[in-house]
């Protein structure tokens, strides 16, 4: 893992949902995906160099994807490779690992750019949300990482196959040890 690129940057962020743009609704208490905070997010980053083009896929939570919804997410990546120099994929942490491994089985072996899933285990919106810290991380590891399929989240950057989430630690590892 050496620097990739040090200069401007192009980067096609895609969110699909998930934990980290689940919003609170004063209306009826609950906590919803149906919009984006990736704005909010990047508002507060000085990102000097960086052009991100933000895609919204999806509003949901990852437990209510389907097979469809995944291959909507293979193939926004796939076009977003073609003129971005990473991708980044916003994820319910929940199936982030079934959505990992798919793009790395269908993508793997042509990846010319990293493509990088992160998330949230608790909402952005939330005073101890992981989210800022989970999505710096993933704009950083865009410059820095190989072409490949990783998870970037809690200071790990873990490269498909073989990554699940540790639902007793509230982050990830590779299959079968750290």
């Amino acid at each position: 893992m050496g620097m990739r690129i040090s200069g401007p940057m192009r980067i096609t962020v895609l969110s699909t949902g998930g934990t980290i743009e689940k919003t609170y609704s004063e209306l009826d208490g609950t906590l919803r995906n149906d919009r984006s905070v990736l704005d909010e997010i990047l508002g507060s980053l000085r990102l000097p160099d960086l052009f991100i083009r933000h895609v919204e896929l999806m509003h949901k939570d990852s437990l209510d994807m389907t097979e469809e919804d995944r291959r909507v997410i293979l193939e926004a990546v796939r076009r977003a490779a073609k003129s971005s120099d990473a991708v980044i994929v916003l994820h319910g942490t929940d199936t982030l690992s079934v959505t990992g491994e798919l793009l790395h089985r269908e993508l793997g072996a042509d990846l010319a750019v990293p493509v990088i899933l992160t998330g949230a285990m608790r909402p952005y919106e939330f005073r101890d949300s992981d989210a800022l810290q989970n999505v710096t991380e993933a704009l950083l590891a865009a410059r820095l990482v190989d072409p490949g399929v990783y998870v970037v989240m809690h200071n790990r950057v873990l490269r498909f196959p073989g990554v699940e989430k540790d639902r007793r630690t509230l982050t990830f590892h590779r299959v079968g040890g750290r």
